[in-house]
């Protein structure tokens, strides 16, 4: 278990860079067995159930809110395979935008696993549609999008039916 801390610890680190004040620290854990990572509350912290009642109250205090909500520890399992190459990678460029945007995939699916809510789902579906696309060799550029011509045009209006009979009205006044 000292080993494994050692050697994570610069993945730590960084994880803990990335997420910046989402999490209060990222730990090397030694109770996950099948996933990369979890989301844990500290032991005065709201749980993942008592957030999403607080944050449903219809006179609730931000204040409060703010406070308890900062107390998430994420633990990283080490002996995973996703969690060992992310750490090679992040040992070969700390700067890359694959590793940070994994890091913060890996943190937003820890959320929803342990039963927390995202703040912003679209972003969270951007980043895994981005994934997918990596994943089967996709560029962006190769993505059709959709041209002007094939846009609603719009089409000649055709002349209105009570121009003539305007005109004709005027002659009998």
């Amino acid at each position: 278990m000292e080993e494994d801390k050692a050697r994570y610890e610069t993945l730590c680190k960084l994880m803990k860079e990335i997420l910046d004040k989402k999490v209060e620290k990222v730990t090397v854990s030694n109770r996950l067995v099948s996933s990369p990572c979890c989301i844990v509350t500290s032991t005065y912290g709201w749980t993942a159930n008592m957030e999403r009642i607080m944050k449903a109250q219809a006179l609730r205090d931000n204040s409060t809110m703010g406070y308890m909500m900062a107390k998430k520890h994420l633990e990283i399992n080490p002996d995973h395979p996703i969690v060992q190459t992310l750490r090679q990678k992040a040992d070969v460029d700390k700067n890359d935008k694959a590793v940070k945007d994994l890091v913060i995939l890996l943190f937003e699916t820890a959320l929803l696993s342990s039963g927390f809510s995202l703040d912003d789902p679209q972003t969270h579906s951007n980043r895994i549609y981005r994934m997918i696309k990596l994943g089967l060799g996709i560029d962006d550029d190769d993505v059709p999008t959709e041209e002007p011509e094939t846009a609603a045009a719009p089409e000649e209006v055709p002349p209105l039916e009570g121009e003539d009979d305007a005109s004709r009205m005027e002659e009998v006044d």
